[in-house]
């Protein structure tokens, strides 16, 4: 099983709304790296943090799993999505997506302060300055630690 960590903005898409909706297309990748990770090397079951951006204060909020083989992100093709790349070609289409399912919420959002602060998690991506990827991996260590700092266990 791998591990990551996958940003959304809370007033965009956050961990409330994927526990209401269970499951959901994670569309509007447009990094390469970030879509080569998810196109490249999640696999179903893998497990997740979700971590609020652009929020004051950011930080890991709770736990979501993958829960599809990649496949095209139609916002790519929609002429009406902020998401339309009009380069990208439906027989080779440029940008890949995964469908998540939410796991848990953590009872207390783990700031990135917090975050930083943790010397066991020295080397994380997302406490590492300009480090601006939307999906990034994460360790077993890392993970475990983030769950243990939310108070909860790691799910299997």
């Amino acid at each position: 099983m791998k591990y990551w960590l996958i940003k959304s903005e809370p007033d965009v898409f956050g961990i409330a709304d994927l526990k209401k909706a269970k499951r959901e297309p994670w569309d509007g990748i447009r990094n390469y790296q970030a879509r080569n990770f998810m196109r490249d090397e999640m696999e179903i079951g893998d497990l997740a943090i979700f971590y609020h951006s652009n929020a004051k204060p950011p930080g890991a909020v709770g736990l979501a799993r993958v829960a599809s083989d990649a496949y095209p992100d139609p916002s790519q093709f929609d002429e009406k999505s902020k998401y339309h790349d009009p380069k990208s070609n439906p027989d080779d289409p440029r940008w890949m997506l995964r469908d998540f399912e939410f796991v848990l919420e953590f009872p207390e959002m783990v700031s990135l302060e917090e975050l930083k602060a943790e010397k066991a998690l020295e080397g994380m991506m997302v406490t590492q300055r300009g480090t601006r990827l939307s999906i990034t991996p994460v360790t077993a260590k890392h993970f475990r630690k983030v769950c243990s700092m939310a108070g909860v266990k790691v799910p299997k």
